[in-house]
């Protein structure tokens, strides 16, 4: 056996998060990194040993317990052996979730919440409701801050996002309810199968006391009780139509009209929907949460509003790098607006392949700007499409278009690299761009 019992694999911020929960309980720990110089290893103590290279079975044998960073795969093969000599390999969520079960936390709910799109917004929003009702909320996990960075006496509600990654290595979670906002393919390069990936999904509902599905998506189904569910019909936490007018309603009473949302599109209905449900499942007061929604204007960089200009809403989703998540943000889009969508798209497509968003681009009534290294080939897919040479030129073009009533996005479908150092300094332009628009539409 090791001199100490508990390594940390892999640093950076969660996994110096578990070096620090460590720390302040007195307990020394080992810290392997395959990277010569790991982040976060000038943070570390001299009391804490930092072994970098490859990770050697031999050595993480013995150890009683490996605490393993979600990016690490628990079937790397120095860690799968480890775990065939008995070791425990747990995450820090696990961690979070023993640390919670102390009496001085036995007062505080927990919302867990997964999903392969939208668990950023939904979290965040859900967090935006609670301070708004003047609740001591905490929010983090796979988003923001580590959860272990979290705890704190005090606290009455903790609002976590999980990824597939983190609830691999989680048992003991007790959560007041949790979510599987939907499912759809991804990481499989890190799974053997979807259903391996959807299985590891579904751990988060065995750890739960109650559970909310999407009734749009099977693979979020459950046999455990009780459940909730919210979706697109006038079913519990749903979407009814009055007067030609959308609602979010609950049991088919509304509750706020779709128009009055500072989110754009179909999907971000659905996340206000899971974050009202998830919401008064914590006994979040319903006026709180309904002004929160009347005024978030979501992630950064994620459909998030920007401004009105002479009634026109501008939307950025620059993080909107890849076709899926394109197609997501135009699905009927143009059915929530009383005028046209306007959309611009371009960039490094990455060997894409675009005809994937020919039935979105169908639906766009507005214009369709492409721009950046393979604009030409996005353009392809729409007769109406046209070309330009930059995003500033796409803006103004827009611009000289749109009428109240109308809504512009940008949702590229492409990274930026062409063009821009990332996702962020595109959005940031775009929103430059858009605050520099005079009104004059």
């Amino acid at each position: 056996m090791h001199e100490q019992q508990i390594a940390i694999i892999g640093l950076g911020t969660t996994g110096l998060s578990c070096v620090n929960f460590y720390r302040h309980k007195g307990i020394c720990v080992t810290v392997f990194d395959t990277r010569a110089v790991p982040p976060g290893a000038d943070q570390l103590d001299d009391s804490t040993e930092l072994i970098t290279g490859p990770l050697s079975a031999e050595l993480l044998s013995q150890f009683k317990t490996l605490v393993v960073s979600p990016g690490i795969a628990v079937a790397t093969p120095a860690i799968a052996a480890a775990i065939n000599s008995g070791v425990e390999v747990i995450g820090d969520i696990e961690l979070f979730a023993r640390e919670l079960q102390l009496a001085k936390y036995q007062n505080a709910k927990l919302v867990t919440i997964t999903g392969s799109n939208g668990k950023s917004t939904v979290t965040s929003l859900l967090g935006e409701m609670a301070l708004n009702a003047n609740v001591n909320v905490a929010v983090g996990g796979n988003i923001g801050v580590p959860a272990l960075d979290l705890l704190q006496e005090g606290t009455t509600l903790y609002i976590l996002e999980l990824s597939s990654f983190q609830l691999e290595t989680t048992e003991s979670l007790s959560a007041t309810i949790s979510t599987i906002l939907n499912v759809s393919e991804d990481h499989l390069d890190r799974y053997t199968s979807y259903q391996a990936y959807t299985a590891a999904k579904h751990k988060i509902y065995e750890q739960s006391q109650s559970i909310l599905i999407n009734r749009d998506d099977p693979l979020t189904f459950s046999t455990k009780k009780p459940q909730f569910s919210f979706g697109f019909d006038e079913q519990e936490y749903g979407i009814i139509k009055q007067s030609a007018v959308f609602y979010l309603s609950f049991n088919q009473q509304p509750l706020l009209a779709c128009s009055e949302l500072k989110l754009s599109g179909k999907h971000n209905w659905m996340n206000a929907l899971a974050a009202l449900a998830l919401g008064q499942q914590v006994d979040l007061p319903m006026p709180a949460m309904l002004n929160t929604l009347r005024s978030y204007t979501g992630l950064k960089h994620r459909c998030e509003f920007v401004k009105e200009v002479s009634g026109v809403r501008w939307i950025n989703d620059s993080k909107a790098t890849n076709v899926g998540a394109t197609e997501a943000a135009l699905l009927g889009l143009s059915d929530t607006i009383q005028g046209k969508v306007h959309v611009i798209l371009g960039g490094d497509g990455k060997g894409a392949d675009f005809s994937e968003l020919s039935s979105v681009l169908a639906e766009i009534k507005g214009e369709i700007v492409c721009f950046g290294q393979d604009g030409h080939l996005i353009a392809k897919y729409h007769q109406n499409a046209i070309l330009v040479d930059n995003l500033e030129q796409a803006v103004k073009h827009i611009a000289k278009y749109g009428v109240e009533g109308d809504l512009a996005i940008l949702t590229p479908a492409c990274a930026s690299l062409d063009m821009y150092k990332n996702f962020m300094a595109r959005g940031d332009h775009f929103v430059q761009l858009v605050d520099s628009l005079t009104g004059n539409i």
